[in-house]
């Protein structure tokens, strides 16, 4: 039996948001629109009052700090300054994969960089073989770039049921993209190198690394200086400095609270519930700040800004040309135009999916990618998608009618990539389940999350013992937020019999005073066969746990209650309780309820319909790759 559609089944409770990385590719598709009506918004302020358009980015504004000053016209604060930003949200989300997600195993990283880099190489060349002379010439850059913040949003528009194993590898293509595109800005688009600038910048970079060793509470500011100095560095040297924003973030690491971290917040709070002063007040912000990793910190202070903000103004600054008819009847035959769309509507997914089937071929699979043939061309057509870097290299490459055509071959690109990429995925969601899911994602096999495995020797498992979905949490018999998710839990198991449900405890004795024992106190009700149903009696009364309410519920079981309060007073299960809680450490969970799912996190929304839906994924997977 399958899972039913998640839309048909009742909410029992809505946990986070969604994890880091979905609610990464939301924003993006969120300010997807926000940037294409951006876009018009350029093209009719342009088309309508040209002189004011260019009169009003060309406005030189100076920033003096001191005997430091710098003077730069709007759209090169937009596109060197404000673009740093957007850069650096890149870099940070990319580290994180690095940290975190499944880039972990650095040999998964082998394949999608390789292809990213063909994927500029190949449309570089394609754009040289149509512009082989001619002032079109040093714009070939303009030719290899994937525009990240609107990729990903006609990703999130073509693949909204597609897991999140697509959405990582094509991040990861992403970065090596724009990693190597600011590269190429900086050294092949650069007239002139200051080698006193280059240097302060290179001094200041070595310190941003260096500063990892800092406490939270030194670190930010002298953070903050240092990654300011690099991008006035090489503002300096005469490199674009847009390249300061991804140095900084690839230079940010991640990793999730730790349990000891998190309990010496706690007591910190506790401290100033009883005494609320200025003092406590400060301590306890500094210290629950700081449990957070600086990527997760910078990732949430400047995500929004850039997406709907940054990127929006950077395209109303830089997607305003003046379209008539002859530049529309030049560009049909411009070399500089013919070269940008078949560069990237024909090169990018030709260089990814190819590079993809010949490294799988020649390693005879022992590299191959992470996700299925549809996955990789899929991210192929959509890394087609160009605009940020390719409308920075342009300007930096061509002036005049040859800068309003590479533009219009831009903007005609992302069009085409786009409805490419839209009508791929649909096609592709058109195919029978199992064959869709073994396109989608391969027979590639994930890292594993949770340490240990189940086993059921040991583990507390309700459902059959063959299901083809093991779902685990670790949970807190104290935890509001578990007792929340215990209807969850039981309508799993309700409407799925190929599911398998484990307990695993994680008492937070630091914010729940009876967790600990109310864990003991279901493993000497197992003792008796009875762990299930004291598990269940504890989650609907965990406003009483004291221990005689424990008695009292065993009393209700029919337990041998003496020997019940022997084992409770013995404490004979502490060392059993502690063996989930060194696995809940080893498997990088700091907070209840944690769910995973045939052994890898779930990170998103821990309701019923989403779970579902995750369950569903696996069960498909699972049936997929067995055949």
């Amino acid at each position: 039996m399958k899972p039913k559609d998640p839309g048909d089944l009742p909410m029992s409770m809505v946990g986070p948001a969604s994890s880091p990385l979905r609610a990464f590719l939301r924003t993006e598709a969120a300010s997807a629109a926000i940037l294409a009506g951006a876009i018009v918004l350029a093209l009719i302020w342009a088309n309508v009052a040209t002189d004011q358009y260019d009169a009003f980015w060309d406005w030189v504004l100076a920033v003096r700090i001191g005997p430091w000053s710098a003077e730069l016209d709007l759209r090169t604060w937009v596109n060197s300054g404000l673009m740093a930003l957007f850069f650096l949200v890149v870099g940070l989300e990319a580290r994180r994969e690095f940290d975190l997600g499944e880039l972990r195993e650095r040999r998964r990283m082998i394949l999608p960089v390789t292809a990213g880099l063909a994927g500029m190489v190949i449309p570089v060349l394609i754009y040289l073989a149509i512009n082989r002379s001619g002032s079109g010439v040093h714009g070939w850059g303009a030719a290899m770039s994937t525009d990240t913040a609107l990729a990903l949003g006609v990703f999130a528009v073509a693949g909204q049921h597609v897991p999140d194993r697509i959405r990582t590898f094509l991040l990861t293509v992403f970065v090596v993209d724009d990693v190597v595109a600011l590269l190429v800005i900086a050294v092949a688009y650069t007239s002139e190198i200051h080698l006193t600038g280059l240097l302060v910048a290179i001094a200041a970079y070595a310190g941003v690394l260096a500063s990892t060793r800092l406490g939270y509470r030194y670190r930010r500011p002298v953070f903050t200086l240092l990654a300011l100095v690099v991008w006035a560095g090489l503002l300096a040297s005469g490199i674009d400095p847009v390249v300061a924003g991804l140095a900084v973030g690839l230079a940010t690491s991640a990793y999730v609270p730790r349990r000891d971290a998190l309990e010496q917040a706690t007591t910190l709070v506790r401290l100033f519930r009883e005494q609320p002063t200025p003092e406590l007040v400060r301590s306890a912000t500094r210290e629950l700040t700081g449990t957070l990793s600086a990527n997760a910190r910078l990732q949430h202070a400047f995500h929004r800004l850039t997406s709907y903000v940054i990127v929006p103004l950077f395209a109303l600054a830089n997607a305003g040309i003046v379209i008539d008819a002859d530049l529309l009847k030049a560009a049909l035959t411009a070399p500089v135009t013919v070269g940008i769309v078949v560069a990237f509507v024909i090169g990018k997914p030709v260089a990814v999916a190819g590079t993809s089937w010949i490294l799988t071929r020649t390693t005879h699979g022992a590299v191959r990618p992470s996700v299925g043939w549809a996955g990789v061309l899929g991210s192929g057509m959509i890394s087609g998608v160009p605009f940020t870097v390719s409308f920075l290299i342009a300007d930096l490459a061509f002036t005049g009618p040859t800068l309003e055509e590479a533009k219009l071959g831009v903007l005609a690109a992302a069009i085409a990539a786009a409805v490419l990429s839209v009508s791929f995925y649909r096609l592709i969601g058109l195919l029978p389940v199992r064959t869709r899911t073994r396109a989608l994602l391969g027979t590639a096999t994930l890292p594993i999350d949770l340490a240990p495995p189940v086993d059921p020797s040991r583990d507390h498992i309700r459902g059959p013992a063959e299901a083809t979905v093991t779902v685990v949490e670790y949970g807190d018999f104290e935890c509001p937020w578990t007792q929340m998710a215990a209807p969850t839990a039981r309508e799993l198991l309700a409407e799925n019999n190929h599911i398998r449900y484990v307990w695993r405890h994680l008492p937070l004795p630091d914010v729940h005073p009876h967790a600990q024992l109310a864990a003991e106190a279901a493993e000497a009700a197992g003792r008796q066969g009875k762990f299930w149903q004291m598990h269940d009696l504890l989650l609907t009364n965990q406003q009483n746990l004291e221990l005689d309410d424990l008695l009292g519920y065993a009393a209700d079981l029919g337990l041998d209650v003496d020997r019940f309060r022997e084992d409770l007073v013995q404490h004979d299960h502490t060392t059993r309780v502690a063996q989930d809680v060194d696995s809940a450490d080893r498997s990088g969970v700091a907070g209840t309820p944690t769910f995973f799912i045939n052994d890898h996190r779930h990170d998103g929304p821990q309701d019923l319909p989403v779970l579902n839906q995750a369950i569903q994924l696996a069960y498909d997977e699972q049936l997929a790759t067995s055949t």
